[in-house]
């Protein structure tokens, strides 16, 4: 369903009160120049990894949290990337993890981006989401619920959070510190400072998401930017477009053009067909940056590493799939999962990840064919 002008409005008034506070923080330094973001492209291999959690962890605070973090697990998984020739993945953070223990979480990154680097890989670092449950809370998770597709996963800030203008503080502290803890840490990609921003309220959680989220992430998206420049990274920033829209330079939303024009580098999810695939990268390539591709292989709905992968070579578009190892996130299953559980059977087809559990591929072809393609 296409917004409403009235909400497009009010989205763009939105987003002009966000980048005029933005505008005020004076941030360290300027958004790349197009030669800028290109030379630092340059110097890239061609990107190809996963997003990736352990396969024990169902969401990002599990991941993280000192007494689950499973530094054993993380070296064997990412040895699997490794092996099958992946140089990046994508992680995501959590604000939650910077006011429970800022010091420990630190740690527990420059642990991770140890790992990472013995295994030739540098991650990206996602900093907020709007996707599934927006009551995220610390401790001890609940398990998997049986047959459903990403029963665990929480967004960042909560919906609490966001609607709570005390908060903005505490976040503008944890994008500042932990950007500024690692802004000129070689091991990092890069900042993926928003996932999904303009994810719509959840209907998996209508009751608890945030009212109004979008204007609320409209206004702040842009502080966000000039929060993590303030840190003068040395790794470039973005947050990525997402929606099934036409992102022609002509026709896309006000929210859309806020994100590349404040991005370096521009990045994109697409799980869609190849064909579709292509235009977006034709469109995006008019803004004259390198194009990272950091979510995509939908196998049931045609996005798949036969298709993608290869055409993502081709134009030299960074490619992140979802999923590396099966596991807590149960994102084998379906999206149609949360009405459908897939309690009595598996699905015809995994939706995403690339290994069980135990390590060997859920389909050797396409393990075979990422090893080809990607450079030694």
């Amino acid at each position: 369903m296409k917004p409403s002008q009235s909400l497009m409005r009010r989205v763009g008034a939105a987003m002009l009160c966000g980048l005029a506070l933005a505008a005020s923080c004076a941030p360290a330094r300027e958004r790349w120049s197009e030669p800028q973001a290109n030379a630092w492209y340059d110097k890239q291999p061609w990107l190809v990894g996963a997003n990736f959690i352990p396969s024990n962890a169902i969401n990002q605070l599990e991941m993280w949290q000192a007494d689950s973090f499973d530094a054993a697990t993380i070296e064997r998984e990412l040895g699997l990337a490794e092996s099958i020739g992946m140089n990046t993945v994508r992680v995501f953070l959590h604000d939650l993890l910077w006011q429970q223990d800022a010091r420990g979480f630190a740690n527990r990154i420059d642990i991770f981006l140890t790992i990472a680097a013995r295994h030739h890989i540098k991650p990206l670092l996602v900093i907020f989401d709007s996707c599934w449950d927006p009551s995220p809370k610390l401790g001890a998770q609940h398990p998997p619920i049986p047959g459903i597709h990403n029963s665990g996963w929480v967004q960042s800030p909560s919906a609490s959070a966001l609607m709570d203008l005390k908060e903005t503080p505490r976040l503008e502290t944890y994008v500042k510190g932990v950007i500024g803890r690692f802004a000129k840490d070689e091991r990092i990609l890069g900042w993926d400072l928003w996932n999904e921003p303009d994810n719509e309220p959840s209907t998996a959680y209508p009751r608890t998401d945030a009212k109004h989220k979008n204007l609320l992430v409209a206004a702040l998206l842009p502080q966000v930017f000039a929060w993590a420049r303030s840190a003068d990274p040395s790794q470039p920033l973005t947050s990525g477009l997402y929606k099934d829209d036409d992102w022609s330079v002509e026709a896309m939303s006000p929210f859309e053009r806020m994100q590349l024009e404040q991005s370096d580098v521009i990045s994109f999810h697409d799980y869609e067909w190849p064909e579709n695939y292509e235009r977006r990268v034709h469109w995006l390539q008019a803004w004259h940056r390198p194009i990272l591709n950091t979510e995509y292989m939908a196998r049931s709905v045609g996005s798949t590493i036969d298709q993608i992968l290869p055409l993502a070579k081709q134009y030299r578009v960074a490619a992140f799939n979802w999923g590396l190892v099966d596991g807590k996130e149960q994102t084998r299953l379906p999206w149609d999962s949360w009405d459908h559980p897939y309690i009595k059977s598996e699905p015809p087809v995994w939706l995403h990840d690339l290994f069980h559990v135990d390590g060997t591929p859920y389909r050797q072809r396409e393990i075979d064919l990422i090893r080809a393609l990607t450079p030694r």
